[in-house]
């Protein structure tokens, strides 16, 4: 998401470059040449192509290896970046600022005890611990929050998410507007930041329930910009219509960086107005793109404040929360800040007022659980309450922003909310919400024990799922001994891992339970990873006469990766093994080409190839009776094509 708060970068004067008064505009740009100017455009999809090229080597150099890491961290892909901010740490030449660096990754992928660590190793060699205060706070703060999780809910809004990106919700009447990613086949403008198409305001209908229907794009207003248009935020009576949307004049900034000369283009506000059958806009009157951005517009419920964001001279930080009030005249009077106790040193984004007058706003600039965090303030204009974090699950250890509540009813409240955290369909996520008080109490207590000695286990990292496969809870247990708070109606798994330990699991459900209960479950984790041992990855199929890693195998293969990143001394064979039809020679042949696709995957995200050997059985290993002149189902089959994990030095 942060995508959208940077500078939209084109590379002007693409046939000369200026090296030190050098002209070099007949020199075939190197490999090297040619990622360092496409990370210096800001173009970290196509950058990360050619640096994985260039790290691919015994010895690659510190400096690929952390414009690699940085690319993969600006796109948002944190799981990425973390493995490579952790290669860029084991460099011998690495500096204290990249072990800042590889804490905040280790942050954003919710590895909360390891980010403190490098943190504090941060804060140990350069005596800066006031750098790093604001993360160790949020580090520590989002253990208590996982650990005691809101009554929040929330629901992935399958019907808008695509792959790309959908996010800031805006519901007005029975629809909702909200900005989107295209599909690459209606449009032919790209951004060469995410490598997707340009952001577009789409429309959704909106049920009496709050879950939305598929969405279209929008056409009124994208047909003004070619570059980023959204959020939206309209008045009460739907007749306005305030817009952000990226600059696209030639009054744009021009800047200059080693000698190359890049355009800028920032983010403004427009008011559109309803005529006729056509939506016309009119630049809000604090504009000045030649100085800074302004968008991100909110109305206080009455509609005579108007909040956005800006990072204007007089702020306090990055970008800030400005108001402007209704003249007489129904002008919007000059910006006023919204002073300090919402406003921080890092970023403040996407406010969004409640009916009761509650400020929801997204910022990096308060102890939080990752990158944005959801906060609230209660008052109005300059005048605010200090901000309160939702905690989990509104947060995670991700981006978490664009909160807004569209009903409230006396148990309790339902909205939208926007999130990159994993598990969703696409890069930024559209989530619906609801808070209920419970009625009645469910407890869920728990023991978590070593299965071989029988002995509690302590520092177990148990994860409570719902049905839809959501976090509701994570936390460590104490002595062997955990609880969760349940709702009824529902069904739950409940996960145990620890290192040197097979995971287990248990499903728990509180369907038809009408008061309120303690339900009890025992996790058994057996001693995991010996040499010799063999476990098949399950559900890793391959289609018939096929090697490709299909896209169900690459979820489960990157388990496989969790796995041995936590695991660093862990060497593992992969086998794999067909079915019998086909010859021998052919069979062999082809579960060789299997097991070597999947180590190459795994080597793809960043496991050491030294850490895997790739061999193939054929048909000599069947699972089942299906030898040969035995007839057999499709799925019988199926089941022995396989891919098997054996342990070879732990």
């Amino acid at each position: 998401m942060k995508y959208h708060t940077q500078p939209l970068v084109l590379f002007l004067s693409s046939t000369l470059m200026l090296f030190a008064g050098v002209v070099r505009a007949q020199e075939q740009p190197s490999l090297r040449d040619r990622a360092e100017e496409l990370y210096r455009r800001y173009e970290y999809a196509h950058a990360t192509q050619l640096y994985l090229k260039l790290v691919d080597t015994r010895k690659p150099r510190l400096e690929d290896l952390e414009q690699l890491s940085d690319s993969y961290w600006k796109m948002n892909d944190y799981e990425s970046a973390v493995k490579w901010y952790a290669k860029l740490i084991a460099h011998e030449d690495h500096t204290p600022e990249q072990l800042l660096r590889y804490g905040e990754a280790l942050k954003a992928n919710g590895k909360y005890t390891e980010a403190k660590r490098q943190l504090e190793a941060y804060a140990l060699s350069t005596g800066d611990g006031a750098a790093v205060a604001l993360q160790l706070a949020g580090c520590d703060s989002a253990l208590r929050w996982m650990a005691n999780p809101t009554m929040h809910r929330l629901r992935n809004e399958r019907e808008v998410n695509t792959p790309r990106s959908e996010f800031s919700v805006f519901s007005s009447g029975k629809h909702v507007f909200y900005v989107g990613e295209p599909s690459e086949a209606t449009t032919s403008d790209t951004y060469g930041w995410t490598g997707n198409p340009f952001l577009q305001v789409f429309a959704a209908p909106m049920t009496s329930t709050g879950e939305l229907g598929s969405g279209t794009i929008f056409d009124e207003l994208n047909s003004e910009t070619r570059f980023h248009i959204g959020p939206v935020t309209a008045s009460a009576d739907g007749g306005t219509l305030y817009v952000t949307q990226t600059h696209a004049h030639k009054a744009s900034e021009f800047v200059r960086e080693s000698g190359r000369r890049y355009r800028t283009q920032l983010l403004e506000l427009y008011c559109y107005q309803r005529k006729g059958d056509r939506w016309i806009g009119e630049p809000f009157a604090y504009n000045n793109v030649s100085a800074y951005s302004l968008g991100h517009a909110a109305l206080s419920p009455d509609g005579n404040t108007l909040y956005y964001i800006s990072d204007m001279p007089g702020g306090q930080g990055g970008t800030d929360i400005w108001y402007s009030e209704r003249q007489l005249n129904g002008s919007w009077g000059s910006p006023i800040n919204a002073g300090t106790e919402i406003n921080s040193a890092g970023d403040e984004l996407f406010p969004n007022v409640a009916a009761d007058g509650i400020m929801y706003f997204a910022s990096d600039g308060f102890a939080g659980m990752g990158g944005l965090d959801v906060f609230q303030a209660m008052g109005s204009k300059g005048k605010w309450s200090n901000p309160v974090n939702l905690g989990y699950p509104v947060n995670s250890a991700t981006d978490d922003f664009a909160y807004l509540v569209h009903s409230e009813y006396p148990e309790g409240l339902g909205g939208f909310l926007s999130s990159n955290r994993p598990g969703g369909v696409g890069r930024d996520d559209i989530y619906s919400f609801s808070y209920t008080e419970p009625k009645i109490l469910l407890l869920l207590q728990g023991t978590a024990s070593d299965k071989t000695s029988g002995e509690p286990l302590s520092n177990v990292t148990v994860t409570l799922v719902d049905g839809d496969q959501q976090v509701i809870g994570r936390k460590d247990s104490e002595a062997g001994a955990f609880a969760f708070e349940l709702d009824p109606g529902r069904t739950y798994n409940v996960s145990g891992q620890k290192q040197g330990y097979s995971a287990d699991s248990a499903a728990v459900s509180t369907l038809g339970i009408t008061a309120s209960d303690t339900l009890r479950i025992a996790l058994l984790l057996e001693p995991a990873y010996r040499v010799g041992q063999t476990f098949e990855l399950k559900n890793i199929y391959y289609d018939f006469d096929k090697h490709d890693i299909r896209a169900d195998a690459a979820r489960v293969l990157d388990e496989l990766v969790r796995i041995l990143d936590h695991n660093q001394t862990l060497k593992i064979e992969l086998s794999s093994h067909t079915d019998r039809r086909g010859s021998r020679l052919y069979n062999e042949a082809l579960s060789k080409r299997r097991a070597k696709a999947a180590v190459d995957y795994l080597a793809s995200r960043g496991i050491a190839p030294d850490r895997l050997v790739a061999r193939g059985y054929g048909e000599t290993r069947p699972v089942n009776d299906c030898s040969d002149g035995v007839p057999c189902s499709r799925e019988a089959h199926q089941a022995n094509r396989r891919t098997e994990i054996t342990v070879l030095a732990y």
